[in-house]
C-alpha cells in the first residue's frame, strides 16, 4: 500500500477525478440535497456546516487508508465545477475495495459517471494491494447496476437488506484486480 500515492487530479473523457474542496460547498449541497438522487445512497443531507467540515476532512485525508472511506470528486474538465463523487472504502486488510457513485442528475445519460468510476478504479489497483473491489447496489437502482456491469462488476450475489427501514434486495458486483 503507498498511502503517499496520490495521481489526482486525473482527466477522463467528460470529466476529472479530483480532491474535494470546501468550496465545491454549493455544488455539493446542490446534488446531495435531491432526495431522488440520495433515495440508494449510504450517505445522508448535511447541513452546510457538516457539508463543509467534510469536504475538509476529504481534501486532506490520506489516500486509501486501510479501514476509512475516502472521497474524491467528480468536476467538469474545463470549468473544474464539482458535478458528483466517488466513495473508496479499502477494507481494513488492504486487499478489498468497495466503490460507490453520485452525479448530479444533469451530467447523467453521457458516460461520465463510466469514465470516472474506470478512472477511479485505475488509481485504486495502482495505489493498494486491493485484489477485488465491491459495488453494492439496490436492485431497484438498475442505472448503478448497468453502470457497474459497464465497468467489468459481474454480480456476485443478491441478499435480503433493511435499508433505511425498507426491505430491499441488495446485488453485491465484484471487479477482480486485472479486470477493468
Amino acid at each position: 500500500m503507498n498511502s503517499s500515492f496520490d495521481s489526482l487530479p486525473r482527466d477522463f473523457p467528460g470529466g476529472r477525478l479530483r480532491r474535494l474542496r470546501t468550496t465545491d460547498l454549493a455544488a455539493f449541497q446542490g446534488y446531495r440535497q435531491i432526495p431522488d438522487l440520495g433515495r440508494y445512497q449510504g450517505w445522508s443531507v448535511m447541513t452546510d456546516a457538516e457539508a463543509t467540515a467534510f469536504l475538509a476532512e476529504m481534501s486532506a485525508a490520506p489516500i486509501f487508508t486501510p479501514g476509512e472511506w475516502l472521497q474524491l470528486g467528480i468536476a467538469e474538465p474545463e470549468s473544474d465545477v464539482l458535478i458528483g463523487d466517488i466513495g473508496i472504502h479499502v477494507s481494513a486488510d488492504g486487499f478489498t475495495g468497495e466503490i460507490g457513485f453520485t452525479l448530479q442528475p444533469s451530467a447523467q445519460g453521457h458516460g461520465i459517471a463510466t469514465a470516472a468510476v474506470h478512472a477511479a478504479l485505475q488509481i485504486v489497483f495502482a495505489a493498494t494491494p486491493v485484489q477485488r473491489v465491491l459495488g453494492i447496489t439496490d436492485s431497484r437502482n438498475s442505472a448503478s447496476a448497468r453502470l457497474l456491469e459497464r465497468t467489468g462488476f459481474k454480480l456476485q450475489e443478491s441478499r435480503g437488506a433493511m435499508f433505511r427501514g425498507e426491505s430491499c434486495i441488495e446485488q453485491v458486483y465484484v471487479l477482480a484486480r486485472g479486470r477493468h
